[in-house]
Formats: C-alpha cells, sequence, structure tokens
C-alpha cells in the first residue's frame, strides 16, 4: 500500500507528524500557535457572531476539524473495503494520545476530546467515501464486465 501510494503516504505521515505536534507537545508550546485560533473567535464575538461558542466549545469543535482529516487519510490510504480499519486505527490514535497525554506537562488528558477526536474521523471517513463512490462504482461495474464476459458461453 505505501509503494503503490508513495504520495498519500508522504501527506499522510505528515499529517499525523503534525497531529502529533498539537497534540503531544507540551502545553506551553501548543499553546502560543493555537492562541490564534481564540483571537479569531473573540473578534468574531466582538463582531457579534458566534456568540454562542465560548473557549470550551471551540476546543471541542478544533479536535473534531483536527481528526477529520486523519479519517479521509486513513481510508484512502487502506481502501474503501478497509473503512473499519481505517476507523479503528483512527480510534487507537485518540486512546494512545489521551493515554500518553497525561504524562505531558500542561497537557489534560479528558474523555470529551475522546469523543471529538472519533467523530471527526467519522465525518473524514464518511467524506472521504463519498469522494471515491463514483471510482468504486466505476470499478465494480468493470468487474463485473470482465466477469459477465468470463462467464459467456459462445452458442452455435
Amino acid at each position: 500500500m505505501l509503494h503503490r501510494h508513495p504520495l498519500l503516504s508522504l501527506l499522510t505521515g505528515g499529517y499525523l507528524a503534525f497531529v502529533a505536534w498539537v497534540t503531544l507537545t507540551p502545553q506551553v508550546y501548543a499553546a502560543e500557535h493555537i492562541e490564534i485560533i481564540y483571537r479569531i473567535l473573540a473578534a468574531l464575538h466582538r463582531r457579534g457572531y458566534l456568540l454562542s461558542v465560548d473557549n470550551s466549545e471551540l476546543e471541542f469543535l478544533a479536535n473534531i476539524a483536527l481528526f477529520v482529516p486523519v479519517g479521509m487519510f486513513l481510508l484512502l490510504l487502506l481502501g474503501t473495503r478497509l473503512w473499519w480499519l481505517a476507523l479503528t486505527a483512527s480510534f487507537a490514535m485518540t486512546i494512545v494520545i489521551e493515554a500518553v497525554q497525561r504524562s505531558i506537562p500542561g497537557r489534560v488528558s479528558d474523555e470529551r476530546d475522546l469523543l471529538a477526536n472519533g467523530l471527526g474521523a467519522v465525518i473524514g471517513v464518511l467524506i472521504a467515501l463519498v469522494l471515491t463512490l463514483p471510482a468504486a462504482l466505476r470499478r465494480r461495474r468493470q468487474r463485473q464486465r470482465r466477469a459477465h464476459r468470463q462467464v459467456r458461453v459462445p452458442t452455435h
């Protein structure tokens, strides 16, 4: 799979490294880079937008958004028939992240993160399934045509 899709493998590895950096670095380092999200929310609040979204909800939504590409990349890398493996790997990844965060200064392991990351992975897998559906249907029709041609018995 990695040799068949080298660019996709590279992109997936790069994104997973980014997720590791965001989730597994001490909070003081990550907070500097994530602060822009809170500034954007504050600016939107000042203009009267998204007033019902607080920092806790923003963090939950950000965790969902962080894992949407994880689900998409893993599904594209593993293939549509192994959608369940893409989901399992995504859930396992978030469980490992939450377990490791307990030993990282400034990080807090939270059950809501498990839910948000899992939801993001499910959304990502579903998006990738929808985007790959036309190609999957085309491959299925081609397989059926080939099978039908092989089964035909010449009539005399």
